[in-house]
């Protein structure tokens, strides 16, 4: 059920080619669900039934295909239907949620996931972009317990940088 088997718990494609997610599994949502689609009134097959599922599934497949993935998510808000939209990288960091959660954190000009979990009393320090190669070559040797000779030794053979 929870593998996308079930067309209360799957991925659609909208009108604009983007996807929705479906979460709704608990009967009340399933309901909320069927009511946004417009099929509150619909005799469909039982839900319960893995046998109908394939054919539940064509039908919410074309109902979403009738409107864009964010027709669909401002229908929804307010709602328990359990639908949200499936964000793309680019769009993840800029999406309401993730920004109301500080989900991602940009470093040296590139957003990231945010370092996880978050703990309200404590808090993690900010991740550093990566230095580039060479910069603490030297120091990163001298540490290791390696004397200027074969420090430089292992730089003129380009064994490090």
């Amino acid at each position: 059920m929870l593998d996308t088997g079930a067309p209360f718990y799957e991925v659609y494609e909208c009108a604009d080619g983007k996807w929705l997610a479906v979460g709704a599994i608990e009967p009340q949502f399933y309901a909320s669900l069927l009511d946004l689609m417009g099929l509150a009134d619909e005799d469909l097959p039982n839900r319960d039934d893995p046998a109908s599922w394939a054919g539940l599934k064509e039908r919410f497949a074309a109902v979403f295909a009738t409107r864009s993935r964010d027709e669909w998510c401002e229908l929804a808000d307010g709602r328990d239907a359990c639908v949200a939209p499936a964000l793309t990288p680019l769009e993840a960091p800029s999406h309401a949620h993730n920004v109301a959660r500080s989900s991602f954190l940009e470093l040296a000009g590139v957003p990231q996931p945010a370092p996880a979990p978050r703990f309200s009393r404590s808090t993690l320090a900010t991740p550093t972009a990566p230095s580039h190669p060479g910069v603490s070559t030297v120091e990163t040797l001298t540490d290791w317990g390696l004397d200027a000779t074969e420090i430089e030794q292992l730089t003129e053979t380009g064994a490090v940088v």
